[in-house]
């Protein structure tokens, strides 16, 4: 239906009187009636500019000038080419739908198949690109401080000394943190922080809370390893000692200081890239039988768990049952992730884990960590107390309320109405 003054939406709407025109008063014994239309005046600056347009700055209420526009000469501030303010420009990012877990916190609006692949790509080209780069840097600096580089002819070294050599190896290992960030926001197009956990950010109180209990881990684990090594022969040469305070405070200070970097960049590359890439692809739009089939295995975090562990695991150069034993480190983390809805629960079992593998070697002298053959009364040894710490963790994220998915504390229930309006 036509509204007055609107010809089927395709006539102008009626002139509306500006709030600073004086009230139209009738004259006495003016006939009484409708007031008379005038006539419809076609777009475009006035003839000569009145009060109410030059008051307004070249426009009237609702029309602004505005920058950019050519306007009419002598009327520059006028819109030609319609009215409303110009288009929003809609932000890089996109958010994450309500009520998604973690491990499907890539599937956004902006998700298209390509986007993980190209990603994972990009993280690990320009991941070993700035390896070389540190490399090199690295060389640059032994040669400016020492005139030489290493000649000892050793091919399991780079710079000829095992605290150098463990310090790169760490912080190597770190760069890829800033890297699988950029890629979350410049290839995703999502925040960083929605690699950390369901909030967008890092929880730092549940961190802090994981840490407690990955130290208690500690404790436990080494009093099973001590058990297993009762059951296993003893490959050490036995001339295992305290190294002393002036050989072991160096390295400890790169542990202490790399270790954590080097664990969270390994967290946030495998239990949150990797899980989250994988959990994108849930299939669910697929038209193929094949497809549909396959959507309920992709829709639940599995298929990242399992692939995120195994490539975990290929980082690594155990064999035997070491093999085991990492994939249940990557899979308990993992799983944590989902479960808590964060990286907080994994980042601090990795880190004190790895805090404990290397400190404890290098308090006798031994930076190199061997990898190889592990029996498996020790791989009992540290897949029992992850299990506990999975346990325990469970248990107090529950206790403390932790988000599992996203917009948990945003959705307020509302209650209805006593007396619910009647409806005709």
């Amino acid at each position: 239906m036509s509204e007055p003054g609107d010809d089927d939406g395709w006539a102008p709407l009626d002139p509306v009187q500006r709030p600073t025109d004086p009230p139209t008063v009738p004259p006495a014994g003016a006939p009484v009636g409708p007031p008379a239309q005038p006539p419809v005046q076609p777009l475009g600056p006035p003839e000569r500019p009145g009060p109410h347009w030059q008051a307004y700055g070249g426009g009237y209420p609702g029309y602004p000038s505005q920058p950019g526009y050519s306007g009419y000469p002598g009327y520059p501030g006028y819109p030609p080419h319609g009215y409303g303010p110009p288009p929003v420009k809609r932000p890089w990012t996109v958010e994450a739908p309500k009520g998604a877990p973690f491990h499907r916190l890539a599937r956004t609006e902006a998700h298209r198949w390509w986007r993980p692949l190209v990603g994972t790509l990009a993280i690990a080209g320009v991941g070993m690109v700035l390896a070389l780069a540190l490399m090199l840097a690295g060389m640059i600096i032994q040669v400016a401080a020492t005139g030489h580089t290493d000649t000892s002819g050793t091919s399991d070294t780079i710079f000829g000394d095992q605290t150098a050599d463990l310090a790169y190896n760490l912080a190597a290992l770190g760069l890829f943190l800033p890297v699988v960030l950029f890629a979350a926001w410049g290839v995703q197009r999502r925040r960083p922080g929605t690699l950390s956990s369901v909030a967008g950010r890092l929880r730092w109180r549940w961190l802090l809370a994981c840490c407690g209990l990955a130290f208690l881990f500690c404790l436990v684990s080494f009093g099973t390893s001590a058990i297993a090594g009762a059951f296993v022969d003893d490959t050490s040469t036995g001339d295992e000692h305290w190294v002393g305070w002036g050989d072991f405070l160096l390295p400890a200070v790169v542990i202490v200081f790399l270790v954590p970097v080097q664990s969270a960049a390994e967290e946030y590359m495998f239990r949150g890239w990797l899980l989250q890439a994988v959990g994108a692809h849930t299939l669910e739009n697929s038209r193929r039988r094949i497809g549909q089939a396959l959507s309920v295995v992709f829709r639940t975090p599995w298929p990242g768990i399992v692939i995120g562990s195994a490539l975990f695991t290929s980082g690594h150069g155990y064999t035997g049952w070491g093999i085991l034993d990492i994939f249940t480190f990557g899979a308990v983390a993992a799983w944590l992730a989902v479960r808590t809805g964060g990286l907080e629960s994994g980042i601090a079992l990795h880190v004190f884990n790895n805090l404990m593998a290397f400190l404890l070697p290098a308090a006798v002298g031994e930076l190199d960590i061997e990898q190889g053959g592990v029996a498996w009364q020790v791989v009992v040894a540290d897949v029992v107390p992850m299990l506990l710490y999975a346990a325990a963790v469970t248990w107090l994220a529950r206790r403390m309320r932790v988000e599992t998915v996203t917009g948990a504390k945003d959705d307020v229930p509302v209650s209805p109405p006593e007396h619910p309006a009647r409806v005709s």
